[in-house]
């Protein structure tokens, strides 16, 4: 008779910890990542849309700057 008890008691928290912790925390997750991905499509449509915006770096940015011996500036330390 106590077996039975013992089981039916751990059947029970079985059910409660499937049916009311680990479904709900799978929903949720899976929820989260659906938003956080349709977040991320919107966010780029709009970096997209926008005038001016390119993934591709300048031209400028492309070259590094050289810059020329009149470009230095000799210093001498002050004490």
């Amino acid at each position: 008779m106590l077996k039975l008890l013992l089981y039916g008691l751990l059947a029970w928290f079985l059910y409660n910890l499937v049916f009311k912790f680990i479904i709900p925390v799978y929903k949720t997750t899976r929820q989260m990542k659906q938003k956080f991905r349709e977040m991320q499509t919107n966010m780029q449509e709009h970096m997209n849309q926008q005038p001016g915006f390119s993934t591709e770096p300048n031209a400028a940015e492309k070259s590094p700057s050289k810059k020329s011996k009149d470009d230095y500036i000799d210093y001498e330390e002050i004490k």
